[in-house]
């Protein structure tokens, strides 16, 4: 499957990468990945400041970078070079079975520890069913996406509409926005007509309430368990315990505009691998894998 990237994916590519020699053990502090589901240098900027949190409620030294793409986190995991690194559902059942990564917290969202997929167009268009999208053009977030990929791709697939795991026997063509905000302003600006994106997409990355009423959604996925924390294979134990404790303590109210502007999440909740089982159930069927 052959996608055109959208111009903005190409800010990903001014934050320093999560790729970086030798792998960071207690002793000499630990790295923390993020993912770049938004501008990098504002994401950056923001996890210097979770890292200062963190690194004070565990007395461990945190630095913070961003991956250049999904995909890059969980490279990271597995040769070490990142002892942590926030993960989308998806990316995390990916370094699990990559890089024998073990899920520490799952994220607090509006209340929630689960989300849902939704496919958005905009009103004016007059599309109204997922059938009304054959031969158009469709925006995905990135290959290794849970509510940007692989649960829309799942859903079109049970439909009928999607055939052999390739989105162009069904769309016209096929982009691939590399974050969540600029496939809505894609789709906004009329250079898409329709975008997978996560179910609070609409309101997180459009604040005029006149942009946001030419949005909808006509199709949404079952409910897709939330993002987290993963830990590297062979990570400390003790280190693992600490770091969990540290990050159950941060939640809202204390640090919610910390926790908003991060990743718009109120805090951490216990996570099990178990949680991510039926996310494993569809990366088997769409066959995804690490790029």
């Amino acid at each position: 499957m052959i996608a055109r990237t959208l111009a903005l994916l190409a800010l990903c590519m001014l934050a320093p990468s999560a790729i970086a020699p030798g792998a960071a053990g207690a002793a000499d502090g630990l790295h923390l990945v993020l993912t770049p589901s938004q501008k990098p240098t504002d994401l950056l900027a923001t996890g210097d400041e979770f890292a200062k949190v963190l690194t004070k409620l565990t007395a461990i030294p945190i630095r913070v970078t961003v991956a250049s793409d999904y995909a890059a986190v969980i490279e990271a995991l597995r040769n070490r070079t990142a002892d942590l690194a926030f993960v989308h559902p998806v990316g995390y059942v990916l370094a699990s079975r990559e890089a024998k990564a073990t899920i520490v917290v799952r994220n607090l969202w509006h209340g929630k520890s689960s989300f849902t997929s939704r496919i958005y167009v905009r009103k004016e268009s007059g599309l109204k069913s997922l059938e009304d999208l054959r031969g158009k053009t469709m925006a995905f977030v990135d290959p290794a996406s849970s509510s940007g990929y692989t649960y829309p791709m799942v859903l079109l697939i049970q439909r009928g509409l999607v055939k052999d795991r390739d989105p162009k026997t069904f769309f016209r063509e096929v982009l691939f926005a590399g974050a969540h905000d600029a496939g809505m302003r894609a789709l906004l600006n009329g250079h898409v007509d329709a975008l997978a994106s996560f179910d609070m997409a609409r309101e997180q990355y459009l604040t005029d309430p006149a942009e946001r009423e030419r949005i909808i959604y006509i199709a949404e996925t079952p409910e897709i368990p939330e993002a987290g924390i993963a830990a590297r294979s062979g990570l400390d134990p003790a280190t693992f315990a600490k770091v969990r404790e540290a990050l159950l303590q941060i939640r809202a109210p204390a640090y919610a505009t910390l926790l908003r502007r991060l990743y718009e999440i109120d805090g951490f909740a216990a996570a099990d691998d178990r949680d991510y089982d039926p996310v494993r159930a569809a990366v088997e069927l769409l066959g995804v894998k690490p790029r």
